[in-house]
C-alpha cells in the first residue's frame, strides 16, 4: 500500500444540512475541527509519503471554519500540493455575496471548487444557493465543479463513480444516513448477490480522508489507524489488506463474505453492497472498536 496519490481532510462534521445521502452524517451539532497545527502535521507527512498530489478540504462543511480552510489551502498550495474544496455553497445568499466569500481564495491558486447542487441540498433547483456560489465563481475565473446526486428513483443503487475516485455524481450510495433515510421501498437483491465492493480500492487505495480525530479511513468508517499515535508512512507500510479483518474478506467476496466470515445475522436482501457493507460494519463495531470507527460515522452521537 504505496500509491496513494490523494488526500481528503474531513475538516469537520459539522454541516449547515442534514441531508438524508450524507455518508459522514453531517449536521448541525456536530462539533470539533482540525486545528491549523494538526493540518500542518498531516501535510507534513503527505510531503513525506512522496506519492500524494492532490489535497482535498471537505466535511461536512469546510466553508464553516473558513480561516483555517483558507490558512490550510495556502499552506497545502504552498507545499506543491493541488487542491480541491468540497462545499454545499450556504455562504452564497446572492451572487455579489458569493463573489465577497470567494474572493480570498482567488489568490492562493486553488485547481477546483465543487459545489453540490442537487436536490438533496435545495427543495427548488432553480433558486439553490449552490447556483449563486457556481456563478460567483465563474465571475472571479475559479475552477468550479458541481456535485450532483439524484435522488432514488426505485432503480437500485449504484453510482458511475469509478472505484477509488472521489463522487462527483450518479445514484445514492447507500451507507451512513442513507441506510436510514433512503432505502425504504427500494428494489434489493439477496445478499449473496454482492460479492465485491464495487466503489472502493482496498487492495492498492490511491485515497485515504482523515478526520480531526486522526482517523484515516480507506472508506467512511473504516480505519487503518490514527495520525496521531502513527505517522502514514509507518500505517501504509505496516498495512496488509489480504489479512485485515474487514478488508481482507471485502477483497476476496464483497459483503456477502463479510456476513460469511462473522456469521452475522444479515442474509436478507438489500439495495446495494454498501447498504449490506454498512449494515455488516455496524454490527462488527463492538469486535473492531479501533478499525470500525468513529461512532459520527454511524449515527452515534454523543
Amino acid at each position: 500500500m504505496n500509491g496513494i496519490t490523494g488526500i481528503h481532510f474531513l475538516l469537520t462534521y459539522q454541516c449547515t444540512y442534514e441531508c438524508d445521502h450524507c455518508f459522514v452524517w453531517g449536521n448541525p451539532e456536530a462539533r470539533g475541527t482540525f486545528t491549523l497545527h494538526q493540518i500542518y502535521q498531516v501535510l507534513g507527512q503527505a510531503k513525506l509519503l512522496g506519492t500524494v498530489e492532490w489535497v482535498y478540504f471537505e466535511g461536512g462543511e469546510p466553508f464553516l471554519y473558513y480561516p483555517i480552510l483558507k490558512r490550510g489551502l495556502r499552506q497545502a498550495v504552498d507545499m506543491g500540493f493541488r487542491t480541491r474544496v468540497v462545499t454545499n455553497g450556504y455562504w452564497a445568499t446572492s451572487i455579489e455575496d458569493g463573489v465577497e466569500w470567494l474572493m480570498p481564495l482567488t489568490g492562493i491558486g486553488i485547481d477546483d471548487l465543487s459545489i453540490s447542487d442537487d436536490l438533496f441540498h435545495s427543495d427548488d433547483e432553480k433558486k439553490s444557493l449552490a447556483k449563486n456560489g457556481i456563478e460567483a465563481a465563474r465571475r472571479l475565473s475559479l475552477p468550479v465543479n458541481t456535485i450532483t446526486i439524484e435522488r432514488p428513483d426505485g432503480c437500485s443503487g449504484g453510482s458511475i463513480v469509478l472505484r477509488g475516485e472521489q463522487v462527483v455524481g450518479g445514484r445514492v450510495m447507500f451507507k451512513g444516513r442513507a441506510v436510514e433515510k433512503l432505502t425504504v421501498d427500494l428494489p434489493r437483491k439477496l445478499w449473496t448477490e454482492f460479492t465485491e465492493c464495487p466503489h472502493e480500492d482496498l487492495k492498492n487505495p490511491g485515497r485515504v480522508h482523515v478526520d480531526y480525530l486522526g482517523v484515516v479511513h480507506l472508506c467512511q468508517g473504516l480505519a487503518i489507524g490514527n495520525l496521531w499515535e502513527k505517522s502514514l508512512a509507518e500505517m501504509t507500510d505496516s498495512h496488509k489488506p489480504e489479512t485485515h479483518p474487514i478488508c481482507g474478506p471485502l477483497i476476496d467476496g464483497g459483503p456477502a463474505a463479510l456476513v460469511e466470515s462473522y456469521d452475522l445475522n444479515l442474509r436478507e436482501t438489500y439495495v446495494d453492497a454498501c447498504h449490506l457493507c454498512y449494515l455488516a460494519r455496524l454490527a462488527l463495531r463492538e469486535k473492531f472498536p479501533e478499525i470500525l470507527t468513529p461512532d459520527q460515522m454511524y449515527g452515534v452521537f454523543k
